[in-house]
């Protein structure tokens, strides 16, 4: 994988390969790498491991295009292994609010405020795009939606507790998608 090197807010490129755009690198105490998901020409970079790869990365760029169309945000993406906090998050509301644990592999994550709203994202290598959306003001408006890419199974956890609404996107094909409401405090 190859990345681009923010110093002193240049891009420099840090390696002879072609490298995409979007990646870079921060400095906190080492480096953490960030990418933002481009909507327009949509990558896998990150996703490679997935049986669904295609499908997923158009999941994700579906996502940025959301957030972008409707807050301007450009949505972030980081490697899971380096966002354990928001891993324990999404993990500490599943099994509390539901009992569920996913044994898929989570690849990625993103974690931003827009307005009053906070959102977790958890990008699974099974296809699996999982999103918590807490109001900070609001504890009324606070879920978990789960999207499923198109041309994965239903994830044993969720089989049984959930039924799935399908919806089409250009990006990621058809989308199948559930949720449920928070009801505590997190």
């Amino acid at each position: 994988m190859q990345y681009r090197r923010i110093i002193k807010k240049k891009f420099v490129n840090t390696s002879s390969m072609s490298t995409p755009v979007a990646w870079k690198l921060r400095e906190r105490r080492g480096m953490e790498m960030s990418y933002i998901v481009d909507f327009k020409d949509v990558s896998s970079v990150g996703l490679e491991s997935s049986p669904v790869v295609e499908a997923l990365a158009g999941l994700r760029a579906n996502e940025a295009r959301y957030f972008m169309n409707k807050y301007k945000h450009e949505f972030t993406v980081v490697p899971a292994s380096e966002s354990q906090e928001n891993l324990d998050y999404v993990n500490r509301i599943l099994k509390e609010e539901r009992d569920i644990e996913f044994a898929a592999k989570p690849l990625e994550t993103s974690r931003f405020q827009v307005e009053n709203i906070q959102f977790t994202y958890v990008f699974y290598e099974d296809g699996l795009a999982l999103n918590v959306m807490y109001t900070v003001d609001d504890p009324k408006k606070r879920a978990v939606g789960f999207k499923l890419s198109e041309g994965m199974e239903v994830p044993k956890e969720l089989e049984a507790k959930f039924k799935f609404a399908r919806q089409k996107s250009k990006l990621a094909g058809t989308i199948r998608g559930s949720f449920f409401v928070i009801k505590g405090e997190y």
